[in-house]
């Protein structure tokens, strides 16, 4: 299974996990390989191909730094790293999902902050919207129909923005958190958990949801969030607990590929308190690649 990662990825100066910890995960598959997954650099995207979902003030902005409000609305401080930053993260998101759509199998990117960028600015540590990005390139090499299954601890608001009109493309989206809260239509859906227990059947009746309508895919894009997690600073639910996590992911990859369907996934959230934090955090990362890599 091929896992899309460079080192520029990190080349933002913010020290921050959104920023970070694509290479605290790469350094971990590194050290302690998971069977079956080859770390891949992609092609970076170009700034002109931002602009397919993107505001041209606002891709200047991030480009440049001026203004600096609008450079910084993700939400961490602008510096000239930033831009190289995402354009190589957003190319691993959108290489993940031709690759998947070419294979017919798993691939995944080490990417994150995407799912809550909109068309002209950022927000929630989110800069350009690598989901939107990746579905709309899938689109134009052939997709048909397109599934994202975003299980962030927060709503996946600009996503709905970018994508929500269009007929082709659906969302199963489970959070904990009301941040970036929308209003679904047509076979978009967003429910907000606030009982653990009903966190893993809540996904599953979702799924289930799909196999009655009988619907069929030609890619599933996973937005695969470990700040559901009851130790993250950002999201965490009391009682969503690493083993629930580690079901969630097998759960997820059992259903997709189950029916045949391609997946392209990306981390999305997960934050860390402490040092010791840190590494529960790559571990609940690991969680989902190893689970990717079994489902194959």
């Amino acid at each position: 299974m091929q896992l899309y990662y460079s080192p520029a990825y990190v080349l933002a100066a913010a020290e921050f996990d959104t920023t970070r910890k694509a290479a605290w995960v790469a350094e971990s598959v590194l050290e302690r390989p998971i069977s079956g997954v080859e770390l891949v650099a992609p092609a970076p995207l170009l700034a002109a191909g931002v602009a397919a979902i993107h505001d041209p003030a606002y891709i200047e902005a991030v480009m440049t730094g001026t203004p600096r409000s609008l450079a910084e609305s993700n939400g961490f401080g602008w510096d000239p790293g930033l831009s190289g930053m995402v354009l190589a993260s957003n190319g691993g998101a959108v290489a993940a999902c031709l690759g998947a759509l070419a294979v017919g199998g798993v691939v995944g990117s080490l990417s994150s902050g995407l799912h809550h960028a909109k068309r002209g600015r950022g927000t929630g540590f989110c800069t350009f919207n690598g989901l939107a990005l990746g579905v709309r390139a899938a689109e134009r090499a052939g997709a048909g129909r397109v599934l994202i299954v975003d299980l962030d601890a927060h709503c996946g608001g600009g996503t709905w923005e970018l994508l929500g009109r269009d007929p082709a493309v659906e969302q199963v989206d489970v959070a904990v958190s009301s941040f970036d809260h929308y209003s679904p239509a047509g076979r978009w859906t967003l429910d907000i958990v606030s009982d653990a227990s009903d966190y893993l059947p809540l996904i599953a009746g979702r799924f289930a949801e799909v196999d009655r309508r009988g619907d069929d895919y030609d890619l599933v894009l996973y937005n695969a969030g470990m700040d559901p997690y009851e130790g993250c600073l950002v999201g965490g639910l009391h009682g969503i607990d690493a083993p629930m996590l580690r079901e969630r992911e097998r759960m997820v990859f059992r259903w997709i590929r189950g029916r045949g369907w391609p997946v392209a996934f990306v981390l999305a959230g997960g934050y860390a308190r402490d040092p010791d934090g840190r590494r529960d955090l790559v571990e609940l990362h690991r969680a989902t690649i190893a689970a990717a890599a079994e489902a194959g």
